[in-house]
């Protein structure tokens, strides 16, 4: 008996360049890792593969039977010696493949043909072709079912079941490869462990370990596949929702300062100059982030929201009530232009109630500081010695606000705006500068499906904003593909001159600041393909079978905010004041440019996404997306809410080289054919997998699930929930479930569990 942690050699064979080849191309390195690689689908054994229309180059993983088999002679005109042909036909239940193969000897040809003699079916892997007017299966690899030699292992009833299995591959590792060496180690692998324990299982109805793995490599029919699936998601959902059930008990656990608000003075004078009534949803979200304030616990709470749902000020509100009880808050913003908008809103918003210390100042006012990397030394000393001194009950920064030398008096609330931008580290480095633990308010305007927030921030409560203020209209999206028609770029320009002449501003937004410069943090490439979803049973992606990708055709270079802007200003917008916004650009710089945008000095401004998120230009009317599918889609559903904030109908074009039947069009006809940011983060995770969602670029570019899949899983994860939440109840060391346990602790030691740690 071997153990899971045994090197993945042991069940491979004697084949050195195999084994190699599975250690490095496909990560699986001990036995337990090759049991965990599961079949991608599955091959009824005892049917003929349903093949549809074939197209020039389909890779086909096809069962089929031997129909015509003959072996022909003839002499090879480069040596002149004897050769022999086999020519065979394979039956399958759609157009059958002519399959030709050549031999130097009588005796290696006669082995061949004895081995796809007439009747035989198997299991054939090659590439669809075509040869004077017939389909052929070129150079293919195959596992005769029934046929024995000393190379091949006998394909017997125990290991060719009702279904065979096909594996994610790569080059060099055939299918029946994995399977032979699965099949070994399910036979000789020691005690599995048992992670969902046995009243789970009951209760949920879960299969237990070792049936999982047997109906997972081995099925008869496909309801056991569907049984094993299921049994493998609700382990990862159970193993995900006990590691966030720990941190929310582990955060309540915590001690931190109760932030009542005191006489609430601030806060009053500001709800009493506001020229708005605050909506349903942000006076709801308000009194339950003031409640949290008031506890004796950390807050760790999510404020997600619609584009220009009045997040910020709901977060404002949480901040002066901090002030009002005697500590300080901060605001972490992900860049320097938003990090400048926040302290612009927010001061003009405070008005006096921002001059703190100042003579004549209101009762209660304080000061709002903004820190960032480009400021000055004086003034950065200066605003690092108000904060450290209390004086300065508010700061708006940046990444500069992490640094060791800054410190507070009392800080009591970090609110972390696009949360998605900061990494764990990133976070962890400001609430650790609060003396006592701090309340964290964290803020996306990426609306997140109920199932995703379940499972990425289930350690966090969630706060939802759907209701818009008054006074947004609606923005009219349109996706114009050049590939249609080249022409309609200039109508586009003539659109834009238009709104200009009606006394409006526009965006105008391309994915690099020059062709080989793109904005930090920005990652353009189009068409990126999913993870593969090896529980998928049609995958678009899957090489075997179904109808080859559309043609690529390479895409022209990426708009650049440079170049197009000298366009503009010498071709069809000429005359008109043209600006330019990019995060490369001196601080002052992009301060002025963004200053003569909102003051209606620039007419037309030609950005990065440094615009994506905070930017607020009422008088800003339209946006042309150049290259929009080097987007993704809750960023197109962002840049565009820049739009439409002032009470005039907005517009925004979304520009693109996109082929029909491509994802990217799929992406950008969403886009264009809804204006509700929760059905496109839907579709936005549907695309492109929980990998992005989760923050892709914080762990080496792996997602943080592996089988499960929080759109398609949803009751599975409810339910696995509602377990883990039993089970801390009762057993919280889980002294009773150690395989649980260990499980648990695995995860909370790993990579992954970056991608659940939002608090």
């Amino acid at each position: 008996m071997i153990a899971l942690s045994t090197p993945v050699a042991a069940v491979m064979g004697d084949k050195k360049a195999k084994r190699e080849k599975v250690e490095k191309g496909l990560g699986l390195r001990t036995v337990g890792d090759l049991l965990a690689h599961h079949p991608r689908r599955y091959l009824r054994t005892g049917e003929l593969t349903r093949v549809a229309d074939l197209q020039e180059g389909q890779l086909l993983t096809v069962i089929g039977e031997i129909v015509h088999s003959k072996v022909h002679s003839y002499t090879d005109r480069r040596t002149g010696k004897p050769a022999f042909r086999l020519e065979t036909r394979l039956r399958t239940s759609g157009p059958s493949l002519s399959m030709t193969f050549f031999a130097k000897s009588a005796h290696v040809s006669k082995w061949q043909a004895g081995r796809l003699e007439v009747g035989r079916t198997g299991l054939f892997l090659g590439k669809a072709g075509r040869f004077r007017d017939e389909w052929q299966l070129t150079n293919p690899t195959m596992l005769v079912f029934g046929w024995v030699d000393e190379e091949e292992t006998r394909a017997t009833a125990d290991q060719i079941r009702g279904l065979y299995p096909l594996y994610p591959l790569t080059r060099g590792v055939d299918h029946w490869d994995l399977q032979r060496a699965v099949t070994f180690a399910r036979s000789v692998v020691d005690e599995l462990p048992e992670v969902v324990p046995p009243a789970v299982r009951e209760r949920y109805d879960v299969l237990d370990a070792h049936q999982a793995l047997e109906w997972i490599h081995a099925p008869d029919e496909q309801d056991q596949v569907a049984r094993a699936r299921r049994r493998y998601r609700f382990e990862e959902a159970l193993v995900t929702q006990v590691v966030l059930g720990r941190r929310r008990r582990a955060v309540m656990a915590l001690g931190a300062r109760p932030r009542d608000g005191g006489d609430g003075e601030l806060l009053a004078a500001f709800d009493a100059r506001l020229p708005f009534e605050l909506t349903g949803g942000q006076q709801r979200i308000g009194d339950e982030v003031a409640a949290d304030l008031a506890r004796p616990h950390p807050m760790s709470r999510l404020l997600q929201g619609e584009v220009g749902s009045g997040k910020t000020l709901v977060a404002l509100r949480a901040m002066l009530r901090v002030v009002d009880s005697g500590g300080q808050a901060a605001l972490l913003a992900p860049t320097e232009v938003l990090a400048q908008q926040h302290h612009r809103s927010i001061s003009a918003m405070l008005g006096d109630l921002a001059d703190g210390g100042a003579l004549g100042s209101p009762a209660g006012a304080t000061r709002v500081e903004l820190l960032t990397g480009s400021m000055s030394t004086a003034r950065r000393r200066e605003t690092l010695l108000r904060l450290a001194s209390g004086e300065a009950g508010l700061v708006v920064g940046t990444h500069a606000l992490l640094e060791d030398r800054v410190s507070f008096a009392d800080l009591g609330l970090v609110v972390v705006d696009e949360q998605h931008r900061f990494g764990v580290e990133q976070r962890a480095a400001l609430t650790d500068k609060a003396g006592t633990p701090p309340h964290v308010l964290v803020m996306t305007a990426t609306p997140i499906p109920r199932t995703v927030a379940m499972t990425v921030f289930g350690d966090l409560e969630v706060s939802t904003l759907r209701e818009l203020p008054a006074g947004r209209a609606p923005v009219q999206t349109t996706a114009v593909y050049l590939t249609d028609n080249p022409d309609w770029l200039d109508r586009v320009w003539k659109r834009v001159a238009e709104e200009v002449a009606a006394g409006h501003r526009v965006y105008v937004v391309c994915p690099r600041i020059s062709p080989d410069v793109q904005e930090p943090g920005q990652h353009d490439a189009p068409e990126e393909l999913p993870e593969v979803d090896p529980f998928e049973d049609d995958l678009f992606d899957d090489p075997e079978g179904g109808p080859p990708p559309p043609p690529r055709v390479p895409p022209p270079p990426p708009a650049a905010v440079d170049e197009v802007a000298a366009m503009l200003r010498e071709g069809p917008l000429r005359g008109l004041r043209v600006g330019v916004l990019h995060g490369r650009m001196p601080a002052d710089e992009k301060d002025r440019q963004m200053t003569a945008f909102a003051a209606g000095t620039t007419d037309v401004l030609v950005a990065t996404t440094v615009v994506e998120v905070g930017v607020d230009v009422p008088e800003a009317t339209a946006m042309v997306l150049l290259d929009a599918d080097r987007f993704g889609v809750s960023q197109l559903h962002q840049l565009r809410g820049r739009v439409g904030r002032g009470g005039l109908p907005g517009l925004c074009l979304l520009i693109s080289h996109a082929l029909p039947g491509t994802p990217a069009r799929e992406r950008l006809d969403a886009v264009a054919g809804t204006r509700d940011g929760f059905e496109l983060s839907r579709v936005d995770l549907e695309q492109r997998r929980e990998g992005d969602v989760l923050g892709r670029s914080q762990a080496g570019g792996r997602s943080g699930l592996q089988v499960l899949r929080v759109l398609r899983d949803e009751q599975t994860i409810t339910e696995a929930r509602e377990a883990a939440e039993d089970l801390l109840d009762t057993d919280p060391g889980l002294s009773g479930a150690p395989d649980l346990a260990r499980a648990v602790e695995e995860l909370e030691r790993s990579t992954a569990s970056d991608y659940m740690d939002k608090s």
